[in-house]
């Protein structure tokens, strides 16, 4: 298995770029939204890496991290186009988020669905570790 950037030259020149893009010709959007309390604290700092098997590749369509509002916006992503004639439920790409965060070891992994023209909020709560010393308590 390679992993891939999806925008590299090696990637775009091959056949599973081709199909893929074929097969996603439109585009959907992610908003990541990270906070700790129930919302009440933003999370700045955390680490997100989109991606997605393709051929037995790891393709890297987004890296990034969190502002000081705990906010990633608008990662545009490819999506299938949707037909206005089907009334089943539409096509959609899905895409594995990895959330990193160093000061609490979190390691999470979502997997999202996008739509075309859709926006997709990912919400992730970070629960702060408590650390006992000595009879003291910190957050971390």
């Amino acid at each position: 298995m390679n992993t891939y950037n999806f925008n590299d030259a090696s990637f775009k020149n091959t056949n599973s770029y081709q199909n893929f893009i074929n097969a996603n010709p439109s585009e959907g959007y992610l908003k990541i939204r990270a906070s700790a309390a129930s919302g009440a604290l933003p999370i700045s700092g955390l680490r997100i890496v989109v991606s997605k098997m393709i051929d037995n590749n790891n393709i890297i369509f987004f890296e990034g991290v969190t502002d000081a509002s705990g906010v990633i916006e608008r990662i545009t992503l490819p999506a299938p186009k949707l037909d206005p004639n089907n009334l089943d439920a539409p096509r959609s790409a899905t895409y594995e988020v990895k959330a990193t965060y160093e000061p609490n070891n979190l390691n999470e992994i979502y997997r999202i669905n996008i739509y075309e023209n859709i926006y997709v909020i990912q919400t992730i709560n970070v629960v702060p570790t408590l650390n006992v010393i000595a009879g003291e308590n910190t957050w971390l």
